[in-house]
Order: structure tokens, then C-alpha cells, then sequence
């Protein structure tokens, strides 16, 4: 998902701009005033280089959510926190073989928001939710369910409604298009056979969890509510919302009925 500090439909041109203080001793803090001495409007230039630019709190923030998300899904892999207490090495080893198609699921669906963001000319980075990460990794711990909101990509900048929901529906898109290359990797019979794990009474490869990862992501922040994707996509168009949220629900039933066979050839 993504966040924007500013979202109106007035179209104008992107641009950023951030006051900050002239007077002694307090410049370079955005916004600050001094009482009886009225600060100077500067603007402040925008890293406007590759898209693939991180600065280092967002390298942070991206590892603290993906530190998160490892032990979440290790305590997912074995059930919770007592059979990880009694089976350490299988916590672990799950941790590891269900981070290699989560991980790409979601990482990806955040980088698809930001550099559709910065395509548009806005600042875009990644912010970490330390409670939603924390939330998800005691609700892995306590019941084995894996569910988090490990944060966002914080978009600021002056956006259209059209822009900011292409922005939006960017990450889904990213999903669906891993999902496309794991089916292909599938047809291809590249299928891991050998390095498999439990998945609703199947044991089941990492290309068949690769596909499931990229829906479930995918199609969750689809749903128009609060922070998600959904809601910023059906604030912009209605029509557009629903017609991925129609191919959202075909995939879930491909992997449902179609997907199993395909293992089976």
C-alpha cells in the first residue's frame, strides 16, 4: 500500500516544495517558526535521479519489515510458538522456504508504488508500521496466522485523483504479473519437486506458493478500506476498481481449481 500527505483533483503540475527557516540556529527543519521573526520560504531540491534510488532509512525500514515478516512466517510454517519451542530447526527452515516467495511479493508491490510515484514526480520511500509489524509477528506467534501491515510507501507531492490512484494500483498490478511468471515457470515444469513444504494437506513447491503469495498480496490490498490500495483505486474510478478486482477474483479461482492440475502434467 502507499500513503500520501497531500490528495486533491486539481490538475497542476507535480512539483514539491518544503518551507523551511532562515533564522539563526534553527535552519533545515521544515515548517519551524520562530516567534517575532518570520522565516523565509526556500524551496529544497528532491533526489530526482533513478528510481531505484534508497536512502538509508528507507534500507532500514525495508529490512525491518523484512526481518518481521521472516519470524511471522516461521511461526506461521510450524503453527505457533509452542511447536517452535519444540521443533526449532523446522521453524527456522519454514521461516526460510516461505520468505523466497513472500519476500518478491512484497518488496516488488512496493517498489511498483514507488516508482510509479516518482514517475509522476513525487518523493517516494518506503516506511515501515513498527505496530503493524509487531501486531503481526505476536498474532504468527500466539495462533500461526499470518497477517501484518508492515507499513507503506509515503508518497508527498502533488497529484491528480487519476495519478494517485494509478499510483495505487500499481502494487497489485506488480503481483499479478509475478503471479503470470510463476504459471509460466509452472507450464515450463520447472516446479521445485524436491524442496516442497505442507500447504493445505499438499505438499506443495515454491512456484505453487510463488503464485499463491502474489494473489493473496495482491488481492488484499485490494480491498477499499482504510489504508489499502482498493480504497485509493475506487476514489478514483469505480469502473477501474471493480474490473481488477473481477480479475483479482478469476485468479484466486485459477489457483483454486486450474493451478493443482498443472502440478499434476
Amino acid at each position: 500500500s502507499h500513503s500520501s500527505a497531500r490528495d486533491d483533483s486539481s490538475r497542476r503540475k507535480p512539483h514539491i516544495r518544503v518551507v523551511m527557516s532562515s533564522s539563526g540556529g534553527q535552519g533545515g527543519q521544515p515548517f519551524f517558526r520562530v516567534f517575532g521573526n518570520e522565516p523565509q520560504p526556500m524551496k529544497r531540491s528532491v533526489h530526482k535521479g533513478s528510481i531505484w534510488h534508497f536512502s538509508e532509512i528507507e534500507i532500514e525500514h525495508l529490512i525491518q519489515a523484512i526481518m518481521a515478516f521472516s519470524v511471522a512466517l516461521a511461526f506461521m510454517s510450524v503453527g505457533g510458538i509452542l511447536p517452535a519451542l519444540n521443533s526449532p530447526i523446522a521453524f527456522v527452515m519454514g521461516g526460510i522456504f516461505w520468505l523466497i516467495p513472500v519476500a518478491p511479493a512484497f518488496i516488488v508491490h512496493e517498489l511498483a508504488h514507488k516508482a510509479s510515484a516518482r514517475h509522476y514526480g513525487c518523493w517516494a520511500e518506503f516506511r515501515a508500521s513498527p505496530g503493524g509489524l509487531r501486531f503481526g509477528v505476536f498474532l504468527a506467534a500466539l495462533t500461526g496466522i499470518l497477517f501484518m501491515a508492515p507499513g507503506a510507501v509515503m508518497v508527498v507531492g502533488h497529484t491528480t485523483k487519476q495519478q494517485f490512484g494509478k499510483i495505487a494500483l500499481a502494487g497489485p498490478l506488480s503481483n499479478i504479473m509475478l503471479w503470470g511468471i510463476g504459471i509460466g515457470l509452472i507450464a515450463l515444469g520447472l516446479e521445485t519437486t524436491e524442496f516442497t513444504f505442507n500447504f493445505g494437506g499438499n505438499q506443495r513447491g515454491l512456484l505453487y506458493l510463488w503464485c499463491w503469495a502474489n494473489v493473496g498480496f495482491g488481492a488484499f490490498n485490494m480491498l477499499p478500506f482504510g489504508p489499502l490500495d482498493g480504497r485509493k483505486v475506487k476514489t478514483w474510478s469505480n469502473a477501474v476498481y471493480w474490473t481488477w478486482v473481477t480479475i483479482f477474483v478469476s485468479l484466486v479461482w485459477f489457483n483454486l481449481n486450474v493451478l493443482p492440475s498443472m502440478l499434476l502434467q
